[in-house]
């Protein structure tokens, strides 16, 4: 039986749909059977984060009770299992939210874990969505009102009776006006299991819909990901050495077309 994991933001726009991609990839590296769901049937993103889209039969037809869920899970990135919502207007009208729990269910016996990317804020989907879920991570930004929001989702998520795991604190920079790591655990009460900095690299992955960890594996924000679903799993994410070049170095190969 998988594990359900909900991932979940108080408002849109914190990223949460990006860090559900790449921790369904990263999670698939470090050795697990994942499916990721795109929950949020409106306003659907996921199979576009990562390439996916186009699908003929997704999770609103199913919702719809046009199609069995195995027609519409597709392999992804790095052996991912993926569930698009589709965007199709038609079949969103059509679809059954209620039933995703029962879609679930039908999940449960393919995977070690189930990770649900939730529509934002604390609409009927969205508590659809949290409520079928044992477990439930926060992606919240580092500033006030994403945290003021976070705290109603955590309220509700407490009413469904639903383990709350953490918060991941997206975006963060080094402007003064961020709020701290510390200060949001203590505003929230619940672990801070990683901080994802800034990285401009995770729009140009976006834009071509390729999951960061994989892209650029590199990358300060590839790195924390990683780390946060090895935490996830009580394993240690040890990032591969790669060696550097010098300014130096480099600029003398421009100079000279050396390799």
């Amino acid at each position: 039986m998988a594990i359900s994991i909900a991932i979940a933001s108080g408002k849109g726009g914190t990223g949460k749909t990006t860090i559900s991609a790449n921790l369904a990839v990263a999670l698939s590296k470090l050795g697990k059977e994942v499916i990721v769901l795109d929950a949020d049937i409106a306003m659907a993103n996921l199979e576009l984060v990562m390439g996916l889209d186009g699908k003929s039969v997704t999770l609103n037809d199913v919702l719809a009770g046009n199609a069995p869920i195995e027609k519409a899970i597709y392999e992804g990135p790095a052996g991912v299992k993926i569930v698009p919502a589709g965007i199709s207007l038609d079949a969103f009208r059509k679809a059954r939210p209620e039933k995703l729990e029962e879609v679930l269910l039908k999940l449960h016996d393919m995977a070690e874990i189930i990770i649900i990317d939730c529509p934002a804020g604390i609409g009927k989907e969205a508590l659809t969505a949290m409520s079928t879920a044992e477990h439930l991570i926060l992606v919240v930004n580092p500033e006030i009102s994403s945290i003021s929001d976070a705290l109603k989702v955590i309220a509700i998520a407490k009413k469904f009776d639903t383990n709350i795991l953490g918060a991941i604190i997206n975006r963060t920079t080094i402007e003064d006006s961020e709020l701290s790591s510390s200060a949001i655990e203590t505003i929230l009460e619940v672990p801070i299991l990683g901080v994802i900095p800034e990285d401009p690299y995770v729009k140009r992955c976006a834009a071509f819909g390729e999951p960061i960890v994989l892209k650029y594996p590199d990358s300060i924000a590839a790195e924390a990901i990683m780390k946060i679903a090895a935490k996830l799993i009580g394993k240690k994410y040890q990032p591969k050495k790669v060696e550097r070049e010098s300014f130096i170095k480099k600029f003398i190969k421009g100079l000279f077309g050396g390799r």
